[in-house]
């Protein structure tokens, strides 16, 4: 008798103990959907793979910024229909963020 109720305490135990995990990661799951909705759309902007920015303007990190590394990569359609790419580099430890154009242009924040 004894041996039946320690199991069944311990079957309830397992049970708590599982759904509170359950619990946890949905609930993780669902910060995770925030961050991914932050970093698809900033200003305006959209998410972009780092493989596919235009050939020169990977060119232009490489020349501008030696040594960076391109962390992140978002691009918008500007008012005349050109793309502007928006760019977090990290610079020798630091991140940075650029904007360019399509050719490799810099653009100056107007902030």
């Amino acid at each position: 008798m004894k041996k039946l109720g320690l199991s069944l305490i311990a079957a309830g135990a397992f049970f708590v103990s599982t759904n509170v995990a359950q619990a946890q990661e949905t609930e993780t799951q669902g910060e995770e959907e925030v961050i991914v909705e932050q970093e698809t759309q900033q200003d305006g902007f959209e998410s972009l793979e780092i493989m596919a920015l235009p050939q020169a303007v990977k060119v232009a990190v490489i020349k501008s910024y030696e040594g960076a590394t391109t962390e992140s990569a978002w691009v918008k359609t500007g008012e005349n229909g050109e793309k502007i790419y928006k760019l977090d580099i990290n610079v020798d430890g630091q991140t940075q963020t650029v904007k360019a154009d399509a050719e490799g242009n810099w653009i100056e924040d107007e902030n």
